[in-house]
């Protein structure tokens, strides 16, 4: 019972303080300015990333955990366009096949539990030529100590923080799925501890093919 209740009325606030830190924002504002009309977003949140939906028409937002998604409330009723929640789990998207143009995944792929699978599942939905934008905290490549550390602390990282993996290699991940990288680059994000601040932006499409 008390873990449950740090689940339904402690962590969602502490996420919706950790991820306003200002260099989170500023990789919010660089990955979703420029997307426009219908947009599938994995991981809603708080709603943090509605203000920087300058061309949208209309967002899908996937949170299965209510808790969290009530502190969205406020956002949602300021933001410019529809935003429909979607109760459901990136594993098993209620969507049709090649539906939607654009998906948005903003630090959820490491807590998703199977991420192979909801990569199969947003490549699915996506249109031929449709994009995949992300930014999400990564394995960090660079610094084998670090590495060490995010493998040591990922078990309970993922008790305190939802689900979340230090440790997930995201690029890998998705090259393996079948994206093909339209733009890639590699962050290291100011105010976070050094075992998550390594960062990954991406754009990828699925072939046209």
């Amino acid at each position: 019972m008390p873990y449950q209740l740090y689940q339904q009325h402690i962590f969602p606030h502490l996420l919706n303080q950790v991820m306003q830190t200002p260099s989170l924002m500023d990789l919010r504002r660089e990955l979703l300015l420029n997307i426009s009309g219908e947009v599938l977003e994995i991981g809603f949140g708080t709603g943090l990333n509605l203000p920087f939906y300058q061309e949208v028409d209309l967002v899908y937002a996937v949170e299965p955990n209510p808790a969290i998604f009530k502190l969205a409330e406020a956002r949602i009723q300021q933001a410019a366009f529809q935003v429909e929640h979607i109760q459901a789990s990136a594993e098993a998207l209620p969507f049709a096949e090649h539906s939607l143009e654009h998906v948005v995944s903003t630090w959820t792929l490491c807590s998703i539990a199977d991420l192979g699978q909801s990569l199969r599942e947003i490549y699915r939905v996506l249109q031929p030529g449709g994009h995949l934008h992300v930014v999400e905290h990564v394995l960090n490549r660079q610094n084998l100590n670090i590495q060490r550390l995010q493998h040591l602390l990922t078990p309970i990282q993922k008790k305190v923080a939802d689900g979340c993996h230090l440790n997930r290699d995201i690029e890998t991940a998705l090259l393996e799925t079948g994206f093909e990288i339209e733009e890639l680059n590699y962050i290291n994000a100011t105010g976070i501890p050094k075992i998550g601040q390594r960062m990954l932006l991406a754009r990828l499409r699925k072939p046209q093919g």
